[in-house]
């Protein structure tokens, strides 16, 4: 047989990834769901309700730690329901998506559009997928001095929740404009949550007005919903970032991407302290199978990483977390090569 007639390789397929999956990680609970959600507005409001009558200098700060963490952890479990994997009705999903995005000021239907649809549906293809989206050399010479300073502050090692803060929360949700029906929900869903902020101002300020007066009514707000949210913010930031940037993660041009690149090889496991994971993260380290399908529940995410290992053990890039990893990455992922696949210092700008 001639080279021209034998069969062309079939490209991997991330159908056949799915395939290797158990049945059984794809089953929700409902019970489960209920059960977790409590512990995290427990967690929520415990350290909340402190910070409304705790003064105290050292308190304070370990609070609003607490509170960005519980932020996350409500976040996580409601970008899970989003994904319609919490519960195993949609309608519920749908409304614990939104009232678990309430804390974090997050549009849950820009979130669905803009992180369900585009960001899974083209991770880490070029010109698609715009979480931490690299630009090149190119992009970062063709840059004023003001943006270039910005560049480099938001791809540092402290600058996750900056970058975050500005592309994901602001321009893609609440600055983000679509058309038709999905553009009316988002519309519908800002006006709500916009409502739901700030009716916890008002609350707070009234609260900080019979403690103390006037300037108590102005700092409690700031205390109770905006200092927890920037450290949510920085959490969330630096969470995406470690799933998707590292000097091994590829990004792909359009022509050459494929579902399964996207999935398997431009996201990773993460193997992380289980306490910490338990209390907030919930299982959100776990990323490749979650990416590969985002039905699979929170909870089913280890066994399902266990399934796919298995049948794909080169393809599947896992590590444990580490801060030395993870300065080494910021130091060494700041603009990117797209012909060559990989990443490059800024000292591979000439001028």
């Amino acid at each position: 047989m001639s080279s021209d007639t034998l069969p062309r390789p079939r490209k991997q397929s991330l159908n056949d990834v799915r395939a290797a999956i158990p049945a059984a990680c794809y089953q929700s609970s409902n019970a489960r769901g209920v059960l977790v959600l409590t512990q995290a507005w427990i967690l929520y409001l415990v350290p909340l309700m402190l910070l409304a009558f705790i003064e105290t200098w050292w308190a304070v700060p370990v609070l609003w730690l607490a509170a960005g963490l519980a932020i996350g952890g409500l976040f996580v479990l409601g970008h899970d329901a989003s994904h319609g994997a919490l519960f195993r009705s949609r309608r519920i999903n749908r409304f614990v998506a939104r009232v678990c995005m309430v804390p974090s000021a997050h549009v849950e239907a820009a979130w669905n559009l803009g992180h369900n649809r585009i960001h899974h549906g083209y991770t880490a293809r070029k010109g698609f997928d715009f979480v931490w989206h690299p630009i090149t050399v190119e992009n970062y010479q063709a840059m004023g001095k003001t943006a270039r300073l910005r560049h480099r502050f938001e791809w540092s090692f402290a600058g996750a929740g900056a970058y975050y803060l500005r592309v994901v929360w602001w321009e893609k949700m609440w600055r983000f404009a679509s058309t038709g029906k999905t553009a009316s929900t988002i519309r519908r869903d800002r006006r709500l949550l916009g409502a739901l902020l700030a009716a916890g101002v008002t609350a707070s300020a009234a609260v900080g007005v019979m403690q103390g007066g006037w300037i108590e009514a102005a700092w409690l707000p700031i205390k109770l919903i905006v200092v927890p949210f920037l450290v949510f913010v920085q959490i969330i930031g630096w969470t995406v970032y470690v799933h998707h940037v590292a000097p091994d993660i590829r990004w792909w041009n359009r022509r050459e991407w494929s579902q399964f690149q996207g999935q398997m090889e431009s996201t990773t496991i993460l193997r992380f302290p289980r306490l910490i994971n338990h209390l907030w993260f919930h299982n959100i380290f776990v990323h490749v199978p979650h990416h590969v399908d985002a039905r699979i529940p929170y909870h089913q995410l280890p066994a399902a990483a266990a399934a796919i290992k298995q049948a794909y053990p080169d393809t599947v890039v896992e590590r444990g977390f580490t801060l030395s990893r993870y300065l080494r990455a910021a130091q060494s992922c700041k603009l990117y090569d797209f012909d060559a696949g990989s990443w490059l210092r800024y000292s591979a700008v000439t001028s």
